[in-house]
């Protein structure tokens, strides 16, 4: 997914091969560089994979308490069109336990 769009490795930073001039850079200040370089490259990926792996299981917690207040809606409206409820609910009170849900499903307090 990521990797799509990363041009270059951490593999590919450490092989990389510079043409020395008589007047270029200090070839160990350079190195010294891109070990660093690579270093933060690999924890980068490190932090994407992690992301990512968080956001897959988020996404299907979230699809499953959608699930779960649909069941719960379609569960309410029969029993109030079958009378078994023993109040009324109100619409103040639909709208107040959805956003109950949505604070669960979305984490805002």
């Amino acid at each position: 997914m990521i990797s799509e769009r990363i041009l270059l490795s951490p593999e590919e930073i450490y092989e990389k091969e510079f043409k020395i001039d008589a007047r270029g850079y200090r070839p160990q200040e350079v190195d010294n560089l891109l070990d660093d370089v690579i270093k933060d490259y690999g924890e980068f990926i490190k932090i994407i994979h992690a992301y990512e792996k968080e956001y897959q299981n988020l996404s299907i917690e979230n699809k499953k308490l959608k699930a779960e207040i649909r069941r719960l809606e379609t569960k309410l409206d029969e029993e109030v069109s079958n009378g078994s409820t023993k109040e009324v609910v109100s619409n103040v009170d639909l709208l107040r336990r959805i956003s109950q849900l949505e604070k669960y499903v979305y984490g805002k307090e």
